[in-house]
């Protein structure tokens, strides 16, 4: 089956899902509250503000069907072609929205196996992910498995901290990418995980991994100062958090400054809801992830004021793909 008809079949499963059904779920959007509250909204015209949806996922673990029904815990949860209904549904409700990816998205079932992460990529691109960065398994068939592998994906994959100038991935990846909506101008960056004791030193020969809380902080002053962008987003694969003093989403939001946003992966956290932590300048840094095997399928609403130049996080929901229509958090 192509990726076309996976897609295709998903939509029209779509359609033909319960109307009642879709009431009664569409009242956890409503009932959640907002993550913080937008203290410039009453003042503002409608036409001075743009609102920007960011969908998000994490290690998807080449998770194109949902899992079986083994009677394990996530039995009948996920599934590619739930989640293009799902994000076909919030396109088609939102002016201005952002699909990104924070990496690992093959390795873990026989599709990567036998087509090299193509299916993967291929699906990914006919759901028009904007970007995306790499995870630690990107690496698992090699640098020439991961070229070939880039080349089925028609969004550009960013990591800012992975040195390819020795390899044969020198110029296949980008440090960042900058998207323009109505106005605003959203800058995102991606961020690896070292891959010393977790990649095979052979499939990653000549790679160099530089310091994520340097490269972060560098990168984001461009985009902030000098790129002049509104909104700046990591896509990490660094990990939530470690009891050791590794770097992970918590020690880089604490240690940087100008990242408004870390959307994570690796650690397969099912985060409850996003986490709001001080960075060097005591401002707020969101930092979010939503699991593995795209069970869930993140949404963060940001609300800008164009005239004052404020923003603010209006929402956070944490969509449960299985019922393509309802959002839960918890």
């Amino acid at each position: 089956m192509t990726a076309s008809t996976l897609i295709r079949n998903s939509m029209d499963a779509s359609q033909r899902m319960n109307r009642r059904h879709f009431l009664k779920q569409a009242g956890a959007v409503a009932a959640w509250s907002a993550v913080s509250s937008v203290p410039f909204a009453a003042s503002a015209s409608a036409g001075d503000q743009v609102v920007l949806t960011i969908l998000h996922t994490n290690d998807v673990h080449s998770r194109i069907e949902p899992f079986p029904m083994d009677g394990s815990r996530n039995q009948g949860l996920g599934g590619v072609a739930r989640r293009a209904a799902l994000v076909r549904r919030i396109r088609s409700e939102q002016r201005n929205v952002l699909l990104l990816d924070a990496g690992d998205t093959v390795q873990g079932t026989p599709y990567f196996n036998l087509f090299g992460g193509k299916v993967e990529l291929e699906l990914m691109s006919k759901m028009g992910y904007d970007a995306c960065t790499l995870g630690n398994h990107e690496f698992d068939n090699g640098l020439d498995g991961l070229a070939q592998m880039l080349g089925y994906a028609t969004f550009p994959f960013l990591t800012a901290n992975y040195d390819f100038s020795d390899t044969l991935l020198k110029g296949k990846t980008r440090d960042y990418a900058i998207f323009r909506k109505q106005g605003i101008r959203i800058g995102v960056f991606g961020l690896g995980i070292e891959l010393d004791g977790l990649v095979d030193p052979v499939r990653c020969r000549g790679v160099r991994y530089l310091d994520p809380i340097a490269t972060a902080n560098e990168l984001a002053a461009q985009l902030r100062h000098d790129l002049r962008c509104d909104l700046i987003v990591c896509l990490s694969h660094l990990g939530y958090q470690y009891q050791s003093d590794k770097i992970s989403d918590r020690v880089l939001a604490a240690n940087t400054r100008n990242v408004d946003l870390i959307i994570g992966g690796h650690t397969h956290t099912f985060m409850p809801e996003p986490e709001s932590i001080r960075n060097l300048d005591g401002r707020e840094t969101i930092v979010n992830q939503v699991g593995f095997g795209g069970i869930y399928l993140g949404r963060l609403d940001y609300v800008f004021e164009r005239q004052s130049g404020k923003k603010a996080l209006a929402g956070a929901y944490r969509y449960d793909v299985s019922t393509p229509m309802a959002a839960v958090v918890g």
